[in-house]
Protein backbone atom coordinates (compact mmCIF):
# COMPACT_ATOMS: atom_id res chain seq x y z
CA UNK A 1 0.00 0.00 0.00
CA UNK A 2 1.37 3.42 -0.87
CA UNK A 3 1.88 6.21 1.57
CA UNK A 4 -0.92 8.77 1.95
CA UNK A 5 0.54 12.19 1.04
CA UNK A 6 -2.03 13.86 3.31
CA UNK A 7 -0.91 12.00 6.44
CA UNK A 8 1.18 13.81 9.02
CA UNK A 9 2.64 12.96 12.39
CA UNK A 10 4.81 9.85 12.51
CA UNK A 11 4.99 9.97 8.71
CA UNK A 12 7.08 13.15 8.97
CA UNK A 13 9.69 11.49 11.17
CA UNK A 14 10.77 8.99 8.52
CA UNK A 15 11.81 9.54 4.92
CA UNK A 16 10.46 7.08 2.34
CA UNK A 17 12.61 7.39 -0.77
CA UNK A 18 10.29 5.00 -2.60
CA UNK A 19 7.50 7.60 -2.52
CA UNK A 20 8.01 10.36 -5.15
CA UNK A 21 5.82 12.85 -3.27
CA UNK A 22 7.93 12.36 -0.14
CA UNK A 23 11.20 12.84 -2.01
CA UNK A 24 9.86 16.10 -3.44
CA UNK A 25 8.54 17.24 -0.08
CA UNK A 26 11.76 16.40 1.79
CA UNK A 27 14.06 18.03 -0.76
CA UNK A 28 12.02 21.23 -0.51
CA UNK A 29 11.83 21.05 3.28
CA UNK A 30 15.53 20.32 3.76
CA UNK A 31 16.79 22.57 0.95
CA UNK A 32 18.76 19.83 -0.76
CA UNK A 33 18.81 17.95 -4.04
CA UNK A 34 17.41 14.46 -4.48
CA UNK A 35 20.96 13.13 -4.79
CA UNK A 36 21.95 14.77 -1.49
CA UNK A 37 18.83 13.38 0.20
CA UNK A 38 19.56 9.86 -1.07
CA UNK A 39 23.19 10.13 0.04
CA UNK A 40 22.13 11.25 3.51
CA UNK A 41 19.59 8.44 3.89
CA UNK A 42 22.20 5.91 2.72
CA UNK A 43 24.66 7.28 5.29
CA UNK A 44 22.43 7.64 8.38
CA UNK A 45 19.14 5.87 7.69
CA UNK A 46 15.66 7.24 7.05
CA UNK A 47 15.19 9.18 10.29
CA UNK A 48 14.36 12.75 9.34
CA UNK A 49 16.27 14.11 12.34
CA UNK A 50 19.40 12.10 11.50
CA UNK A 51 19.23 13.29 7.89
CA UNK A 52 18.88 16.93 9.04
CA UNK A 53 21.98 16.58 11.22
CA UNK A 54 23.93 14.88 8.42
CA UNK A 55 23.00 17.53 5.87
CA UNK A 56 23.81 20.29 8.36
CA UNK A 57 27.34 18.95 8.77
CA UNK A 58 27.81 18.83 4.99
CA UNK A 59 27.07 22.56 4.56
Amino acid sequence: MTDDPKKTGLDRKLIALSEPHEVLSWTKSLGCTEAQLREAVAAVGNSAEAVRVYLGKKK
